[in-house]
């Protein structure tokens, strides 16, 4: 099992520093998101002042660009990386689709799934030169001229990794892609009763087996030095499974545990605006179902034990910001082991 982190930088001016010191630590990939800042431009800063480590979109949320445009940015990205670019693609949900990107929200998932293949149709005329013949419901690519192509380039094959937490989504990625992003907010019960098994049915449609899907996940973790410090830890937890809960969407991973009623007071709460209260329903309880606690000697070992087998990337979800190197270097050998 691989450790990644996030790529945490307030600006593009701290980009490289935090890539060189995720790369120092011995991080194997580095991740950025697309939240309050563009997902693409850091990856292009950092394969600058990087060697090794893997860099990824977790995610970059999918409908707000064209295939062509994912496809010509993981293309230079890869290109100035060395082959070490993974595109990770999400959706989004349909209140941020259409309200802050202010794009048409259509059939998420059948769409999804005809943006990846006119992605990689645009790749194989990228390297080949071939004239592109994709025709399809949502997406067109039948026109390409020199003057637009890039061009071959050394590292021609991008992992496509996909975000989801439904069923069609899991099939999706398991038939389709090279890797699924297993949102932060889930379980084991959730992971063993409807992800797995949507991806393993995915990659038996498509002929190939499930192993060809490696699955990455960034894990709620709460842990300090001592009971109070993991105390104090626990209310960022709290406030982040609280605002994913909230979502409709994400309803499953609640009621996998009998837990469908939190949805609704969480969702009332957001209507109202109440975010303060969100994160007083979550509760140890589900602390213990969708986090890992402890101290931080504990914590390597209880996330690896959790993940053992069912994963192949693991971050921390609230990852290193430039604390105890050390300890997270410590940390990444146990995982490297």
């Amino acid at each position: 099992m691989k450790l990644d982190t996030a790529l945490v930088a307030a600006s593009l001016q701290d980009v490289p520093a935090a890539a060189r010191a995720a790369e120092e630590m011995g991080f194997d990939a580095v991740w950025t998101a697309e939240t309050s800042h563009d997902p693409y431009f850091p990856v292009a800063l950092a394969a600058e002042h990087t060697q090794r480590i893997k860099l990824g979109t977790s995610i970059a949320v999918a409908f707000p660009r064209s295939p062509l445009v994912h496809a010509m940015s993981a293309w230079d990205l890869q290109a100035l990386s060395g082959g070490r670019f993974i595109l990770g693609l999400g959706t989004q949900v349909k209140g941020h689709n259409e309200r802050r990107f202010g794009v048409k929200w259509e059939s998420p998932g059948p769409r999804l799934r005809e943006m990846i293949e006119m992605i990689r149709a645009v790749w194989q005329t990228f390297q080949s030169g071939k004239p592109p013949r994709f025709t399809g419901k949502f997406y067109n690519f039948t026109l390409m001229t020199p003057f637009f192509n890039p061009g071959p380039i050394e590292h021609p094959e991008i992992p496509i990794y996909i975000a989801g937490v439904n069923e069609y989504m899991c099939r999706l990625a398991g038939e389709l892609c090279d890797g699924f992003h297993v949102h932060p907010f889930h379980s084991l019960k959730y992971l063993h009763e409807m992800a797995l098994p949507n991806l393993r049915a995915g990659a038996a449609k498509a002929g190939r087996p499930a192993a060809a899907c490696k699955l990455s996940t960034s894990a709620f973790v709460i842990a300090g030095d001592n009971a109070k410090e993991i105390e104090a830890a626990k209310g960022p937890v709290r406030t982040q499974i609280a605002f994913y809960a909230s979502t409709p969407a994400y309803r499953g991973v609640l009621e996998a545990h009998g837990w469908g009623e939190t949805q609704n007071r969480l969702n009332d709460m957001t209507r109202k605006g109440d975010w303060a209260g969100m994160a007083g329903l979550i509760t140890d309880e589900m602390l213990e179902v969708y986090a890992v606690t402890g101290t931080w000697d504990e914590i390597p070992s209880k996330v690896k034990s959790k993940y053992d087998g069912l994963l192949d990337r693991v971050a921390f979800y609230f990852p290193s910001r430039g604390g105890d190197q050390r300890r997270w270097r410590e940390i990444v050998k146990f995982f490297n082991g």
